[in-house]
């Protein structure tokens, strides 16, 4: 079926989340890549474990769980003012070099263009609009109205009906292969980013419509 309307993952996606490192860089020295990788994997786990206990917590402060069992698992004891500039630096995090050029391309065109993730609509929107990203969307869908994360199908159907759009007809455009899979579990068409060349895409024995190697392959 024709796309009509493209779903954006945003962490991971959209949103560079080893953004974190510059600030990690300058409190854990030569630690931060792994506390920033260990951080990202507890941070997803994390919402995953929410989300079948059915006991939602917004994303913040899941994000805020990942990192005391970060700075735990790595020994890191940090002043109040230093674990404030990391959990702050979730929320200034930079857009991947492609992304501005092709959500620019795409805006105006035959596809409806939507922004959707595990975070808060407002913090979502804060981080799209500093990427100079926001006003090419035509909305931002966040999961928090439906109290449960991704993968769950739930999500997918949520954001099908805010974007008034057929769930078969909607694309969903993520690096994250957990959410690619969730969103064909639910009926979605879905693009999987592979920036990294050597990243594996779970061997569940369901593929993605398609695979490229940054959001510039959705315009070319």
């Amino acid at each position: 079926m024709p796309i009509q309307t493209y779903a954006f993952d945003v962490y991971g996606t959209l949103i560079d989340t080893d953004g974190v490192l510059r600030s990690l860089r300058q409190i854990t020295g030569d630690q931060a890549e792994q506390v920033s990788a260990t951080w990202r994997s507890k941070q997803l786990e994390y919402s995953f474990r929410h989300g079948l206990m059915q006991q939602y917590m917004p994303f913040p402060l899941v994000t805020a769980e990942a990192l005391n069992y970060a700075l735990a698992v790595h020994k890191i004891r940090l002043t109040e003012s230093e674990y404030e500039i990391l959990l702050d630096s979730y929320q200034d995090l930079p857009a991947f070099p492609d992304a501005l050029a092709a959500i620019k391309a795409l805006a105006g065109g035959a596809q409806k263009l939507f922004a959707f993730s595990n975070g808060p609509k407002s913090i979502v929107s804060a981080l799209l609009e500093q990427a100079q990203l926001l006003s090419y969307f035509d909305g931002v869908v966040s999961v928090e109205a439906t109290q449960v994360f991704k993968p769950s199908p739930v999500v997918y159907q949520y954001f099908a009906e805010m974007a008034q759009t057929s769930i078969s007809a909607c694309a969903l455009v993520s690096g994250n292969s957990f959410d690619v899979l969730g969103a064909k579990a639910a009926g979605m068409q879905a693009i999987w980013v592979q920036r990294d060349a050597q990243a594996v895409f779970d061997p569940w024995g369901v593929n993605p419509d398609r695979v490229i190697e940054d959001l510039g392959g959705l315009v070319t």
